[in-house]
């Protein structure tokens, strides 16, 4: 073993010198690497002259072809023109009389509505009655007058309100109202302050609100709503309620406070047109609360149910 271990070491150190030189000719020596130059920027650099062989150490600036162009859409946009070009072209005058034609036809004019939502006979109890609800309107989309009136009666008038009020979009959905509520009917008459909205809600519902200050003190308040269910293009189904509200008693017209009434309603029209729909329904009313007592010590049922048939029309 000793032998193997010393002829190994024999052999390795003659093989050293052969690596070295190959064939008689020796290795080349690997060199160092060169260190880093600086970078010499030519005497024009863009737009900036430099002194000829001016040498400028660290990274150097980007050229304007490498960097990308502006993303589209983000650079600012030009001031909204304030001439009209066909003024160079037309009278000015009659430009400017097109225009306030164009203004009009597209949102600026002035329209009216009048809409009839219930003229009906109504029958059942023995007894026959009538009754209206009804609203006109005349202004722009933002700015309104609305008249409003409802009533109905038995035999004889027995309640009829009429209101005026300044009517303001407040959205493309809403509207909030101002004015004055007077009621003809019971006697003696009542005239209040008038505050509401309007409002078509989601999945179109018509909703309307209102709080009613009075002269005597007296607070009402009322909320009603409606929608409509298309079975055909002409056949409608309509369901509608309402609900009352006073804050005092007022004995005098029969009022209790609280909840004074209900009713629920359930009209199938016909609209022969659009703006012509005859209907007929089912009512259903019922006096609340302290009301209910007073109408019982009157000698009058606090709940009724009756037929309807009417007509629906606007223009």
């Amino acid at each position: 073993m000793k032998r193997l271990a010393l002829l190994t070491a024999v052999s390795l150190a003659c093989a050293a010198p052969a690596v070295a030189q190959h064939e008689g000719h020796p290795m080349p020596q690997q060199s160092a690497p060169p260190a880093q130059q600086p970078a010499v920027v030519p005497e024009n650099h863009g737009d900036h002259a430099m002194p000829p062989g001016k040498k400028v150490e660290g990274p150097q600036p980007m050229t304007m072809d490498a960097v990308d162009p502006p993303e589209a859409g983000n650079d600012i946009p030009p001031d909204a023109p304030v001439d009209h070009a066909a003024d160079a072209f037309f009278p000015k005058a009659d430009m400017e009389r097109a225009r306030r034609i164009l203004d009009e036809e597209h949102g600026g004019a002035l329209v009216s509505k009048f809409m009839l939502n219930e003229l009906e006979y109504m029958g059942g109890d023995n007894v026959d009655g009538y009754r209206w609800d009804g609203q006109a309107w005349f202004g722009g989309d933002i700015d309104r007058l609305v008249l409003k009136s409802k009533g109905e009666g038995v035999n004889k008038l027995e309640s009829a309100e009429v209101q005026a009020l300044y009517s303001r979009a407040v959205g493309p959905y809403t509207d909030v109202q101002v004015g004055v509520r007077y009621d003809i009917e019971p006697n003696p008459s009542r005239t209040y302050l008038a505050v509401g909205f309007e409002s078509l809600m989601p999945y179109w519902f018509d909703v309307e609100g209102g709080l009613f200050f009075g002269n005597r003190g007296q607070v009402l308040g009322r909320i009603k709503g409606s929608t409509d269910f298309m079975l055909t293009q002409r056949l409608v189904l309509q369901p509608a309620g309402e609900l009352n509200f006073a804050a005092k008693d007022d004995m005098a017209i029969g009022l209790g406070s609280g909840f004074t009434d209900a009713e629920v309603g359930l009209r199938l029209r016909y609209e022969i047109h659009r703006e012509f729909a005859p209907y007929v329904g089912v009512l259903w009313e019922r006096k609340l609360g302290s009301t209910a007592d007073i109408a019982r010590a009157a000698g009058e049922g606090p709940e009724s149910t009756r037929f309807v048939a009417g007509l629906r029309a606007w223009f």
